[in-house]
């Protein structure tokens, strides 16, 4: 896999965290990834960052089903940092899994081809800046991948009623597909 361009990381002052489920992870590595890029027809050997990693449970199914150039995890909460590093080590795979926060992403502009969200964008203040950021990391015509309000509503009930993302923040991101709990944008 090629290196990760890197830029100077910022501050990450006002995400509200969410618990992190195991039960939802395991479901998230066996059906939801598999099924995601299926619906969505994700295009394989390409540049992948998924933002809000967590434990990186998806990382290596991801790696499986896209083959990608490069794959990257980022992850506000260091010791959620540290525990998807150890997970990945034990699995044999070399993913590098960044500290940073989706709001201020420590990469260059351009720099992937697909960013993948499983919800975190609906959990943090701010989500206009984070659409902003994906949609500057992403190259001309990289697919932003994430779930839709009813993908949200099915996840995390009690979290997610009324929740949506202000797509105004992200003018360059249209509507590529729909698959019901899943969706992805591209880049103009």
């Amino acid at each position: 896999m090629s290196s990760v361009p890197l830029a100077v990381p910022r501050s990450s002052a006002g995400y509200r965290p969410f618990p992190n489920l195991a039960h939802r992870n395991a479901l998230q590595q066996r059906f939801e990834v598999p099924a995601l890029v299926r619906a969505l027809g994700l295009p394989r050997d390409r540049r992948v960052l998924e933002v809000g990693c967590g434990r990186g449970v998806a990382l290596p199914a991801l790696a499986r089903l896209l083959a990608p150039s490069l794959l990257v995890g980022l992850e506000l909460e260091p010791e959620l940092v540290e525990e998807a590093r150890r997970a990945l080590r034990c699995t044999g795979l070399d993913i590098p899994v960044f500290q940073g926060d989706v709001r201020r992403l420590p990469f260059a502009d351009g720099s992937f081809d697909i960013v993948v969200d499983f919800g975190t964008c609906y959990h943090i203040a701010d989500p206009g800046r984070a659409l902003a950021e994906i949609e500057r990391v992403l190259s001309p015509g990289g697919l932003f991948v994430h779930e839709t309000p009813v993908g949200q509503l099915f996840a995390h009930p009690a979290r997610s009623l009324g929740r949506t993302l202000p797509w105004s923040c992200a003018p360059a991101l249209a509507r590529r597909r729909h698959a019901f709990l899943w969706a992805s944008e591209s880049k103009a």
